[in-house]
């Protein structure tokens, strides 16, 4: 409540700026063009009044027509039946119409750029105030949610090992407890892996370390040795590997931290006891493409380019109910960047769910040892891309339990 009220006054205080600096340029385009019309309306008078005055000087003294030309420039002679006589010089006249129209633009033009000027400096003000204070809000929410990803992994452990501790369960109820054990450790891992990736991409001062390697080699052996995890979770992964090799320059150890992170939302963010994600590896020209596809609630298009900011979830904090610190998906932009490629959001293939693509350029072949082995050969386990037909698929249909 107090935080809203303070949202309020501060909007208030920004439009009630606004609103006075519009009325005083508005009061100062209306002050200056009276201002304005009224020189001009004293010039042309005072013209007309040395016009009146020199006629009737001329009617007692003709020969006083030079002096009184000299004296007031902006008259002209003119001869009227026979009869000399001094008017307005048109050009006089011109002029002072001109002077007129001139400071008449420059109120149309100087007034609303000062007020642009000025409301463009106070929406940026706001919107600088409204970025801070969503960013006090993420961290807000980030350090409760890092709160909540530690402790309740803890509390469910403690609990296991006091229920363990306590009494003998059977072999069956064992094994149970040990795989909820497991998957709390491994909850506990990531939520740290993820904090602590963030930290070293803020301190680091230096672009990674690249390797030449082969992708289906390495996505292989990061997705078989995720799938335990992800199925007890309830993944039905599949990986469909291209055709021909995808040789790519990466670091392995990021690259993996990156699609677990694809990985892991894909699984969180799929509804339903069993969860269809699909990576598949194709080739377009010089790029090469990583897409992970789910079948889970999507991403609505006004935030795919929000889901990358720090400390950003998306839907509503106050009624969450996924897992997650806001952390997964800076640490793949990031990390996928730093290794020369971006990331792309998409609907999936089959109109249901979101497919982020992971887009790294192609090198020209693999890097050979001194031997001729392919360096890339050696990534990843010994059934690789080489042991696969073209365009094969490795999958597995074993569905589990089950949360950006």
């Amino acid at each position: 409540m107090a935080r809203l009220t303070r949202h309020t006054a501060t909007r208030v205080a920004f439009t009630a700026i606004a609103l006075f600096v519009l009325a005083q340029v508005v009061w100062w385009i209306i002050a200056h063009g009276r201002l304005a019309d009224e020189l001009r309306g004293t010039t042309l008078a005072g013209y007309e009044r040395d016009a009146l005055t020199a006629n009737a000087l001329l009617e007692v003294d003709p020969a006083a027509a030079l002096a009184l030309l000299a004296s007031h420039a902006h008259l002209r002679p003119v001869e009227v039946e026979g009869v000399m006589r001094l008017e307005i010089d048109p050009e006089a006249r011109a002029a002072v119409e001109a002077r007129h129209a001139s400071t008449q633009r420059m109120l149309a033009f100087e007034g609303p750029f000062f007020a642009l000027v000025v409301l463009g400096l106070l929406f940026f003000i706001a919107g600088s105030l409204r970025a801070e204070r969503e960013l006090k809000l993420r961290q807000t929410n980030f350090l409760g949610a890092v709160t909540h990803e530690f402790k309740t992994p803890i509390s469910t452990l403690r609990l296991l090992v006091q229920t363990l501790r306590l009494r003998a369960p059977t072999r069956e109820r064992q094994q149970e407890y040990l795989r909820q054990m497991e998957a709390e450790v491994d909850r506990l891992e990531r939520t740290s892996e993820q904090v602590l990736a963030s930290a070293r991409l803020e301190q680091a001062s230096e672009p990674p370390a690249l390797a030449a390697v082969e992708l289906g080699a390495v996505v292989h052996g990061l997705v078989e040795g995720l799938r335990p995890s992800l199925e007890l979770r309830g993944a039905v992964l599949r990986l469909h590997h291209a055709p021909e090799p995808l040789p790519v320059a990466l670091d392995a150890d990021a690259f993996g931290l990156a699609l677990s992170n694809l990985l892991d939302n894909a699984v969180k963010y799929s509804p339903g006891d069993e969860r269809p994600v699909t990576v598949t590896l194709e080739r377009d020209g010089d790029l090469v493409y990583c897409h992970v596809d789910d079948q889970g609630v999507g991403i609505d298009g006004s935030e795919r380019t929000r889901v990358f900011e720090r400390f950003y979830r998306t839907g509503d904090e106050l009624r969450r109910e996924s897992t997650g610190v806001g952390l997964g998906l800076t640490l793949v932009k990031s990390t996928i960047e730093a290794m020369r490629g971006w990331v792309k959001i998409s609907d999936g293939p089959a109109g249901r769910g979101t497919r982020f693509t992971v887009v790294l350029p192609r090198r020209v072949t693999l890097a050979t040892t001194e031997n001729g082995a392919r360096a890339g050969a050696a990534v990843g386990p010994a059934s690789g891309p080489a042991a696969w037909p073209a365009g094969g698929t490795s999958d597995a249909a074993t569905p589990g339990e089950g949360s950006r």
